[in-house]
């Protein structure tokens, strides 16, 4: 058994207050805003716990009211969030965004991140405090030089560390460098398990010719995960985890709300079936469900579905698989959707 304070999942980043609009059109036209939160790792943390997993948050805030809302929203998705630094001298970052999906040429995001409280994250500032799974992104090694340095203490190799889980994250308009697909292979390299879109990995190294391409730049993560966007996912796995080195699962049909955050919860439902000893087959089917669940709902964060509705649906054949097709409140459902239930 675990001792008190080993929690399953400790998630590390930085977390801002984000303001969506009332209406779609231009920030220039938008008239007011609704406050939420967002942030690639809290994200995970805040999903994880709503599943029943033990998570804790670790990130520095500003000592002001956006910093007390980042705490105590997070917070009550049962994340501890006792490992929150709180800086009298640097702000909160907030940051607001349109209606519009990101990739599409309508989609703006203004960021005010710029000197926040996250961003002086050190080696020296930061404890992490002990977790079955350290999950990490690339967006926290893009913020700053003692950013970077942080990330690459907490990815380096040692004698009885967390598995390290690594999501690339790759956001250009981050880095105030060219080094910085240079930085995301090298974090990802010491990961033990990394999250890897595969437009991303063409973005940020120029690699194509799909996921065994990625796999030839990244062959040090015990567990490589390259996401297919609408098609799927492929995992390369270690032969206790899988049947075959490479394992691809196809994505259900999803009636798309909004996609932000599906990513985070891709690999939240990942991480929680490892955490569960799940054959990989099956920890990418979770995360296609815990993805699923945040696409077909508004904002960042959406519960999952309960363990036993996606352990039902995990566990259905290949073609009852191929022909699920899952809509708004569907995580609701009493029993398995139609498309895909079981005899």
């Amino acid at each position: 058994m675990n001792a008190p304070d080993v929690v399953d999942v400790v998630a590390l980043g930085e977390s801002m207050v984000t303001f969506l609009p009332t209406r779609p059109g231009r920030l220039a036209d938008v008239p007011s805003f609704d406050r939420a939160i967002g942030g690639a790792e809290s994200n995970v943390a805040c999903v994880l716990a709503a599943a029943g997993h033990s998570t804790r948050w670790v990130s520095r805030v500003g000592a002001d009211g956006f910093g007390d809302h980042l705490v105590e929203t997070i917070g009550s998705y049962g994340v501890d969030v006792g490992g929150v630094r709180r800086d009298a001298l640097r702000p909160t970052g907030v940051y607001f965004r349109t209606a519009g999906e990101r990739g599409t040429s309508a989609h703006e995001v203004a960021y005010y991140r710029a000197g926040s409280a996250a961003s002086a994250m050190t080696v020296e500032n930061v404890t992490v405090g002990a977790g079955r799974i350290l999950h990490l992104s690339g967006i926290t090694a893009a913020l700053s030089g003692g950013c970077l340095e942080l990330m690459r203490s907490l990815t380096a190799r040692y004698e009885g560390r967390p598995l390290v889980s690594f999501d690339v994250n790759h956001r250009a308009g981050l880095w105030r460098s060219a080094d910085g697909p240079r930085a995301l292979l090298e974090l990802a390299r010491g990961a033990d398990v990394v999250f890897v879109g595969e437009d991303e990995a063409e973005e940020a190294w120029g690699v194509t010719g799909g996921p065994s391409a990625v796999r030839e730049v990244l062959p040090e993560p015990a567990v490589l995960v390259v996401k297919q966007g609408a098609a799927g996912a492929t995992a390369f796995a270690p032969a206790q985890a899988a049947p075959t080195p490479r394992t691809f699962e196809p994505a259900p049909t999803v009636d798309i709300v909004s996609t932000t955050g599906a990513g985070d919860a891709f690999a939240a439902g990942f991480l929680s079936a490892t955490l569960r000893g799940l054959p990989v087959r099956e920890r990418l089917r979770h995360g296609h469900l815990w993805a699923a669940a945040t696409l077909t709902a508004p904002g960042d964060l959406a519960a999952p579905p309960s363990r036993a509705h996606a352990d039902r649906l995990v566990a259905l054949d290949d073609h009852a698989w191929e022909r699920l097709r899952l809509g708004p409140g569907w995580t609701q459902a009493a029993q398995a959707p139609e498309e895909g239930r079981t005899p």
